[in-house]
């Protein structure tokens, strides 16, 4: 069963489940402006994170729900200057947590809420950092030449997940925590992108393309038993579990529009 919370079909991605299943974060376009949003998993009371006029997105939830992390970007010449902020759930206390020295993306709390993963090009490519919460002692996990994006912490903050070029098209990986033992875990001629680890530490889901169309898959963090659960000729993409592992939200444009679905797991 797969329910509709959102009906305004403005376009949203990097989806986010709060830890206490409370809300929904993403980022949306909005009237021109890109920005956070923040929403009751029951899809009521969606209003803006923050009243900012510069472009920010791809937030994610710390481990107690009482703070978000995300990519905020100060205008600057053609490209911007990409910072990771964080403030607290109403929108108060925004504060930078990893200073602009290339392109900073993709943040994401450890789930001890100790660390912060995230991608820069701060060394001349896009590779995967991670650094004390505070945005102390940043040190670099991956440096292959091609660009690895899309850090996603197991629950026992033991290992991450993430995307990568490195074998000539986007496929799922997993390191240690420490940027060892890279391992690859899809291999196909798509594109496989946004793995996120369910919170019970059992499945990771991810968005790909083999099927001709972008679905939300699934599969043991070993890679194995990998399954197609959207199915939909519809573009389907940025998973985002709940706290019980029970269901998947996801951002689908299967009603014409881009809004947030939610469907219930076997």
């Amino acid at each position: 069963m797969t329910d509709r919370l959102t009906k305004d079909g403005d376009y949203k991605q990097h989806l986010s489940w709060s830890p206490d299943g409370k809300k929904f974060l993403f980022t949306r376009l909005h009237k021109g402006k890109m920005g956070l949003w923040i929403m009751n998993a029951d899809g009521s009371e969606l209003k803006p994170l923050m009243n900012l006029d510069t472009p920010h997105f791809d937030g994610h939830w710390s481990p107690d729900s009482k703070r978000i992390i995300y990519v905020h970007d100060i205008l600057q010449g053609t490209d911007g200057k990409l910072n990771i902020y964080s403030v607290n759930a109403d929108g108060s206390d925004n504060k930078v947590v990893i200073p602009n020295k290339a392109f900073e993306e993709s943040p994401r709390w450890s789930p001890d809420g100790k660390q912060i993963a995230f991608v820069s090009t701060r060394d001349g490519n896009q590779d995967i950092y991670v650094g004390e919460a505070d945005g102390k002692n940043v040190r670099r996990l991956t440096s292959d030449v091609a660009c690895d994006n899309n850090p996603s912490w197991s629950p026992d903050g033991k290992q991450i997940a993430f995307c990568s070029g490195r074998s000539g098209n986007l496929e799922i990986h997993v390191m240690n925590g420490d940027g060892s033992q890279v391992r690859r875990l899809t291999n196909n001629t798509a594109m496989d992108y946004w793995p996120v680890w369910s919170p019970d530490g059992k499945s990771i889901a991810f968005t790909s393309n083999r099927d001709g169309n972008y679905e939300i898959y699934t599969m043991k963090p070993d890679g194995g038993d990998q399954r197609n659960l959207t199915r939909n000729p519809a573009w389907d993409n940025y998973a985002a579990w709940s706290p019980d592992s029970k269901r998947l939200a996801f951002i689908s444009n299967r009603a014409g529009g881009y809004d947030l679905f939610v469907m219930a797991l076997k």
